[in-house]
């Protein structure tokens, strides 16, 4: 489980098609091998750690399910250790479980932030909702508008500066994961 609160941004070092290389110092300080970590929003587990770097293994359904194929070394990833008993909640409930990979519509200057907007599959749409919450590239963000073919968020300076959502370019595929208490909704409302 994760807040979708970034706590680093990785560097990728290395990446096979199926080990992930990433440097994170600050992230490879606090974990241990065997531990979760949301790296661009999917849940990886730590594999090995070297001083500041970590490894995980990606099988093909995370690489089919998710925009981590794309990476490589040079490509910069939005990491958050797995929430502990007892941490605060500062985002939304983020369990690391893409639900579908969309792309950037256009990016906006909007005063001091930018108004990004995202294509997404239909089959997420239906649990995205005006002022509800997304994960978008692993970050909890506030849905700003949505319409029958994405969404669109308000990006603050901070987050802008935090995450790598600020170097996002029209066409960048990103991971999704909406809300999971909207489809904990429709499963009993569907009962």
């Amino acid at each position: 489980m994760f807040t979708g609160l970034v706590r680093e941004v990785g560097d990728v070092v290395g990446f096979d098609g199926a080990r992930l290389t990433v440097a994170a110092p600050a992230t490879a300080a606090g974990v241990d091998i065997g531990d979760s970590i949301s790296v661009d929003g999917v849940c990886l587990t730590v594999v090995a750690r070297d001083g500041s770097t970590l490894r995980f293994d990606a099988v093909p359904e995370t690489l089919g399910r998710t925009s981590l194929g794309d990476l490589a070394p040079g490509s910069r990833v939005n990491l958050e250790p797995a929430l502990r008993a007892g941490d605060p909640l500062g985002g939304h409930y983020v369990q690391g479980h893409v639900d579908g990979v969309g792309s950037v519509r256009s990016v906006e200057p909007e005063g001091d932030g930018k108004r990004t907007a995202f294509a997404a599959p239909a089959e997420l749409l239906r649990y995205v909702v005006e002022k509800g919450s997304i994960a978008v590239q692993g970050t909890s963000l506030t849905v700003a508008a949505v319409d029958g073919t994405g969404f669109e968020v308000a990006l603050i300076p901070h987050t802008l500066e935090a995450t790598t959502l600020g170097a996002l370019q029209p066409g960048d595929r990103v991971n999704l994961e909406a809300d999971v208490l909207a489809k904990y909704v429709e499963k009993l409302v569907g009962r």
